[in-house]
């Protein structure tokens, strides 16, 4: 068992449902058991009118959870050449169900994001009503070393940033620290890591049958204000700024160039994101691109779809296999990208992203907004 579930009983004879990811040696990545488990959890308290709020926290102090479980999916990949693995679609599916599942969750629904909180763990944080990030908070979409793309609804919030940091975080994978993610609406509350059970205990002492609310924000805040000391300076929104006017730009190609030559810049954030970006995925990149232009304009249900779609069709093509196998796998880090260079990635190949990869019915058709 990768999932750990207990219910308290508070004052008022209220319970609230704890949900932790207990994987600790893999950074609690979602596989495709935890990704169910969880789900049949979260449908079995929204339907128990005991159950009154739901807290989904990681096990261990290094993350919250550092993305989904892909080294069992490059692997189906490579037996399937070409082909989407029937493994992809079920465990794209499922995590793609929980999280916009998590985002129309109809109680109060607190994650906390310590530590990493990279990839599927970003999916997750996102999707809560309370979403909390502490001083050891790195939260990042590094999808672009691995020749995926930013997913589990990235396409939604990273179109919605201000400017252009949306775009630079998608290219770059760049880490961000607990101010930024209040700063780019991806957090909530900022606490401290060791204010987790003083959460829980506040929380079983409300009263849950009245101004329930106020009483919630009354407790997130007295707990926010003393945690404010620690909160770390902000990185990425004073860099604003500059970055949109280095992205100023029409296409991806110019993007690319825009940011690769920041590699020696003497502002380290800097360097260390056009490093990322250089060794990274050029197809990724465009999809990267793509994906942000076409979501400004789509619900959430729409989102998650076009991602199904992208994700299915990344399991047809070489490079995340292959950069699942140099950076996870082998740890040689020296991935050999199908396409090696921005301006080789053929637009055919980017478009057919887009294009549904399964016969009938979309599999995520009844999601809706409404």
């Amino acid at each position: 068992m990768n999932l750990h579930v207990e219910e308290l009983t508070g004052t008022d004879g209220a319970r609230i449902a704890i949900a932790t990811l207990d994987a600790e040696k893999s950074l609690n990545a979602l596989s495709l058991p935890m990704i169910q488990q969880l789900s049949e959890h979260l449908d079995t308290w929204a339907k128990d009118p005991q159950v009154v709020c739901v807290l989904l926290r990681g096990n261990g102090a290094k993350a919250f959870c550092a993305g989904g479980e892909v080294r069992s999916l490059a692997q189906a990949c490579l037996a399937h050449p070409g082909e989407v693995p029937p493994l992809a679609g079920h465990f794209f599916a499922a995590e793609y169900r929980l999280d916009y599942r998590l985002h129309t969750y109809p109680k109060p629904l607190i994650c906390w994001g310590h530590g990493f909180v990279l990839g599927g763990g970003m999916g997750l944080l996102q999707g809560a009503g309370i979403r909390i990030v502490t001083p050891s908070s790195r939260l990042a979409m590094p999808e672009i070393s691995i020749g995926l793309y930013p997913d589990v609804g990235a396409s939604w919030f990273l179109s919605r940033m201000p400017g252009k940091l949306g775009l630079f975080l998608g290219l770059t994978g760049a880490h961000m620290n607990g101010r930024d993610a209040l700063d780019l609406n991806l957090a909530d509350r900022f606490l401290l890591d060791e204010q987790q059970e003083a959460l829980i205990e506040g929380l079983l002492q409300l009263n849950w049958q009245e101004q329930t609310p106020r009483q919630l924000n009354s407790l997130l805040k007295a707990l926010q204000q003393e945690a404010l000391e620690q909160m770390p300076d902000a990185q990425w929104l004073p860099r604003r700024q500059q970055i949109d006017s280095w992205l100023d730009v029409s296409d991806v190609g110019c993007a690319w160039r825009a940011i690769s030559q920041l590699h020696n810049h003497s502002d380290a954030l800097y360097s260390r994101a056009a490093k990322t970006l250089v060794e990274g995925c050029p197809l990724t990149a465009h999809l990267v691109w793509e994906q942000i232009r076409r979501a400004r304009y789509l619900s959430l249900a729409e989102v998650f779809q076009m991602e199904y779609t992208l994700s299915l069709n990344c399991c047809r093509h070489p490079e995340f296999a292959e950069g699942v196998r140099a950076r996870l796998i082998d740890k040689d880090h020296q991935p050999h990208w199908h396409w090696a260079d921005i301006t080789s990635v053929p637009e055919a190949v980017v478009e057919a992203h887009f294009h549904k990869a399964w016969e009938g019915r979309h599999p995520l058709a009844d999601l809706t907004d409404y």
